[in-house]
């Protein structure tokens, strides 16, 4: 197999292969389709109101009390949620919704039948169940029944709930997660999906799994509770659709969390411990959150933290112990994305922010929520350490695109806790609001940290260099205002919503010039601060925020990136001279054939035969 690997020929279109996975493995996307767009005099007035919004007071927020018992080894969990709920809307409602996230299933998913020793069924998905739901006035027992193949929990009370009024009703509910197999983890799994992605056009979906699960040793669990779906006006975002983006869509609240969990398990969620009780068999650890939209738990008993200080927010960095390295340099861009942003966008409502590594599968490179974001422990690499002489030279010799897109990522899942934690959007249907701006973030970054040379070269690599590679690959442009559901897998979608949506952000502002793009982004930042926005805020802030005589240019820039097919000519249009390089032949395909190999099977094939055998 070595002398293989070492083969000059085969050798080299394998480290090409591998470089060009890298370059777009880490521009993961995630959520929402653009709505209809309304005409500039319309949205100005909508956007100078919503700058007067004051800051909504602690008893018309909605609030969490949760107790939960974590049994780490049997990778179960239960406990009870009292639920403050208030009326926003402006009719009375005796119905109230949840998301059961982890719940979520494809449509194609059959249950496995497999038995451990007990007899019992393995699971390989979570699972979330309500027992009981109870008024916390008369302690009632309410109602409730499932729709959505038991992803919503449909709570019915007895009594309306009038506009700007409250109920506070009680939860019963267990868990539990599924182990993954570390080998769908790793550094060569990740490329390998990727260059899979690229070789046939297979629809890939997100998973429930994907971020409530046990590997290697850490817990994950993303959405342990039912909580609240969000709600525009009277009506309740109630679908849960499966797709390459996120589909967590909630609104901010407050949350007030005490967790249970054996000696030695280590618990870490959006926001520092504010208590610590050791009791005989079991440690409890108190936590308050506020304004937050979620609130992700993390726990195992190798995990290390170390922090910075950032003006008023602590940024934390959590880690196995044999990452400490990567994990520092990690803290490090973490805190200089913090410091950069909250400069040119506006402070954070938040306390702490934390990146963890996790050991998230190959279909997805990170993850975030409020406070916290995940990055798949696959590129915590530290090419100077002894265990990188096991892995194949075509992965050491991509130390620097491993190290470069770490330092992306890091800045982009940073950059989402301005957009889509603090400013959120509706998961699943407008990606550019959060996805897209987190990216272009990311450039900014470098263009503050690096200069110009760099972010010339981030700017190819990262986000023009997807989208043609993309197309050299054989992929149709689209427009980057589907919905999430409509990109087949995460390499179509970053070219087309991370890419093309990233760069209207740098056209508008190479239009408007840094002052007016930089006041016309921190408007909508500030209007929509823990609100549910749309795309209707985003381009009426920057039509707002620019002089008269520009404003038609300004909503011809959102159509031309994001509504129409104009990638070839904006951002390059497939690269002849790569393909010749890669040996792809002219693009052939049967109308209707979903799953045919692209140009790229060729190669690809060989590119199977070779990394399957590395284990």
């Amino acid at each position: 197999m070595r002398n293989k690997f070492n083969h000059r020929g085969h050798r080299e279109e394998i480290r090409k292969m591998v470089c060009i996975s890298f370059r777009f493995l880490c521009v993961r996307c995630g959520k929402y389709l653009l709505f209809s767009l309304l005409a500039a005099l319309l949205i100005a007035p909508t956007l100078a109101s919503n700058q007067n919004r004051q800051p909504t007071p602690r008893e018309k927020r909605i609030r969490y009390d949760i107790k939960l018992a974590l049994n780490f080894d049997e990778r179960t969990y239960s406990g009870f949620e009292q639920v403050h709920w208030v009326n926003r809307g402006d009719h009375a409602t005796s119905t109230i919704f949840f998301h059961l996230y982890p719940n979520m299933r494809a449509p194609d998913y059959i249950a496995p039948n497999q038995k451990n020793e007990l007899g019992q069924v393995t699971s390989d998905e979570p699972r979330l169940e309500v027992s009981e739901v109870h008024a916390v006035s008369t302690n009632a027992l309410i109602p409730f029944s499932f729709d959505d193949l038991q992803t919503t929990l449909r709570v019915n009370l007895r009594e309306a709930v009038q506009p700007d009024a409250a109920v506070d009703i009680q939860i019963k509910f267990k868990g539990s997660v599924p182990e993954i197999d570390p080998e769908e983890t790793g550094i060569v799994t990740h490329v390998l999906q990727q260059v899979s992605a690229a070789i046939r056009s297979e629809r890939e979906l997100r998973r429930a799994r994907d971020t409530n699960f046990m590997c290697r040793g850490v817990m994950m669990l993303a959405t342990s509770f039912p909580i609240l779906a969000a709600r525009s006006g009277d009506d309740w975002l109630r679908k849960i659709e499966p797709s390459i983006g996120d589909s967590l869509t909630t609104d901010a609240a407050d949350f007030d969390v005490t967790i249970e969990s054996a000696p030695g398990v280590m618990i870490f969620t959006p926001v520092v411990a504010a208590e610590l009780t050791h009791k005989e068999k079991t440690d409890s650890r108190h936590f308050t959150a506020e304004t937050v939209r979620d609130f992700a738990i993390i726990a195992g008993r190798n995990l290390k933290s170390e922090e910075h200080r950032i003006g008023d927010i602590t940024v934390r960095s959590l880690f196995r112990a044999d990452h400490e390295v990567i994990a520092q340099r990690v803290l490090n861009i973490a805190g200089d994305a913090l410091r950069i942003y909250a400069a040119k966008f506006g402070p954070l409502p938040l306390k702490t922010v934390t990146i963890t590594e996790v050991p998230l599968v190959s279909t997805l490179g990170s993850a975030e929520f409020a406070g916290l974001g995940a990055i798949a422990s696959a590129f915590y690499v530290d090419f100077d350490s002894p265990t990188m002489r096991n892995m194949p030279d075509v992965i050491r010799d991509q130390r620097a695109s491993v190290e470069d897109s770490l330092e992306w990522t890091v800045a982009r899942v940073v950059a989402h806790q301005w957009w889509g934690a603090t400013v959120g959007n509706d998961a699943g249907r407008e990606p550019v609001l959060d996805e897209s701006l987190s990216n272009w973030s990311a450039l900014l970054y470098y263009r503050e940290m690096h200069g110009e040379q760099q972010t010339t070269n981030a700017l190819e690599e990262q986000l023009r260099g997807v989208y043609k590679v993309y197309r050299t690959f054989g992929g149709d442009d689209m427009e980057a205002s589907r919905s999430s559901r409509e990109y087949r897998n995460s390499f179509q979608y970053a070219a087309i919503v991370s890419t093309k949506g990233a760069l209207m952000f740098e056209a508008l502002r190479q239009l408007l010039g840094d002052e007016k793009f930089f006041a016309a982004l921190r408007d909508y930042y500030s209007a929509n601060s823990l609100e549910v926005a749309d795309m209707d805020d985003l381009r009426g802030a920057f039509i707002a925020g620019a002089p008269v005589e520009q404003r038609r240019a300004v909503s011809r820039t959102f159509d031309r990136w994001l509504s129409s097919k104009r990638g070839d000519e904006d951002i390059g249009p497939p690269d002849p001279k790569l393909a010749e390089e890669l040996g792809l032949p002219p693009r052939t395909e049967t109308k209707g054939d979903k799953t045919m190999l692209t140009p790229f099977a060729k190669l690809g094939k060989f590119f199977w035969q070779q990394m399957t055998k590395i284990r």
